[in-house]
């Protein structure tokens, strides 16, 4: 069974910093994103990384976020620092066994999704 769990969501205030991670289980995966999603909207693309460490961020979140994967661990992480107000949104992991030296912000691009973890930042 493929599955994925996220976990480091929470509250923190404006400036603070989060580390999201994303574990893995059932099945190798060779790219990784992270998308989040505000009530009754899209998901946004945040951060996504290819099969060779190639790396893509959101303009939003470029020099505050950092996405990286433990290939050994099956496991992706998001490193979430000088948070703001408009941060707050359910994140999400996602993943695909493809392979690709693209790192994509596309939803339409990854198969498995994780539950969510809520982000919450107050000012």
């Amino acid at each position: 069974q493929v599955q994925l769990v996220e976990s480091g969501g929470g509250s923190v205030q404006a400036g603070g910093s989060l580390t999201l991670s994303c574990e893995a289980s059932g099945i190798t995966f060779n790219r990784w994103a992270w998308f989040r999603q505000a009530p009754g909207k899209g998901r946004q693309g945040v951060a996504a990384i290819s099969s060779h460490g190639t790396t893509n961020y959101a303009d939003s979140v470029k020099g505050r976020f950092t996405i990286s994967k433990d290939n050994a661990k099956n496991t992706l992480y998001l490193q979430m620092n000088a948070l703001k107000p408009e941060d707050t949104d359910m994140y999400y992991c996602a993943a695909t066994s493809r392979w690709s030296t693209a790192a994509i912000l596309w939803e339409d691009e990854y198969q498995y999704w994780g539950q969510g973890t809520q982000v919450t930042v107050s000012s």
